[in-house]
């Protein structure tokens, strides 16, 4: 009888052959909450579809198809894991089981998994912009948009767009493009003035939760009810979602977003699709 290896150890040579090869086999791992090391704006990109793997995001190679039992997917590889080979939970839903994770969440382990990294132009679906330019944050992104600069003839330098949003899941800044005149300067030209700490309203990055499929802010925590694709927060707008009070019950609401403090105020309760607004003030309620 043949021996056959450890698991781990099984796992280990088959990540440290992937983080030096184009395709190959990796052991997948379901992540719930979207991050990227790099600063690109998941409100601007679908967050459902994000590859957090061991090697470093480079300029080009920020594109993986990964497959497995006939599947695929396309993924944004935008971020770096400490060493397992993650995936949007959806994606390793929809991989592993063939059903959105909304709709029949999975749980388990790390499943083997064919990859190969692919042309970046394959994942432009993926990216909710104008020309799908990769979204970067103006303020927190220049050191990994500078090294991408110092090859001109990179896929990002080439396709790449700067905001005025400090953080990954767009709770903060101001949702305005930045130009960004290289070489002569290094820091970008923002509109509202660059980095400014102000509450960005309208904006959604959402998570789906693990086990349970459920919708979650990433900004409050909550569980949200009916949230948009990851294309409709993108859209230009925002979103609306009805919020309730402790207490009160909605009287008639004006359409118009709502920052992130005011979210923590007010208890999700329902989308309405037909209708969509959002309570924002004690005058907007009336008490039960």
């Amino acid at each position: 009888m043949r021996p056959t290896l450890p698991f781990s150890l099984m796992a280990s040579a088959l990540g440290a052959f992937a983080q030096t090869s184009k395709s190959g086999s990796v052991w997948v791992t379901p992540h719930e909450q979207y991050s990227s090391s790099v600063g690109v704006l998941g409100c601007l990109v679908d967050s459902n579809r994000i590859a957090y793997w061991p090697a470093s995001v480079d300029c080009d190679n920020i594109c993986v198809r990964l497959s497995h039992e006939g599947r695929e997917v396309y993924l944004l590889r935008v971020d770096q894991s400490q060493g397992a080979y993650d995936v949007s939970y959806d994606a390793w839903n929809y991989l592993y089981t063939g059903k959105s994770a909304s709709k029949a969440p999975a749980v388990g382990g790390p499943v083997a998994m064919d990859f190969e990294t692919v042309d970046a132009d394959k994942c432009k679906d993926l990216i909710h912009t104008d020309g799908h330019k990769l979204p970067l944050s103006a303020s927190n992104s220049m050191n990994y948009l500078a090294s991408c600069l110092a090859d001109e003839d990179s896929w990002v330098a080439q396709n790449y767009v700067l905001y005025n949003i400090l953080d990954p899941i767009c709770s903060m800044g101001t949702k305005e493009k930045c130009p960004l005149d290289w070489p002569a300067a290094n820091q970008a030209s923002c509109p509202s003035g660059l980095g400014v700490p102000s509450v960005l309203e309208g904006e959604a990055v959402y998570n789906i939760q693990y086990g349970t499929g459920k919708m979650v802010s990433s900004q409050t925590n909550l569980v949200v009810n009916d949230a948009p694709s990851s294309a409709q927060a993108a859209a230009p707008g925002g979103m609306y979602v009805r919020y309730t009070k402790p207490g009160f019950s909605a009287a008639h609401v004006a359409k118009r977003t709502v920052s992130a403090g005011e979210r923590q105020l007010y208890k999700v309760d329902n989308h309405p699709s037909q209708s969509p607004c959002l309570i924002v003030a004690d005058s907007d309620f009336m008490r039960a």
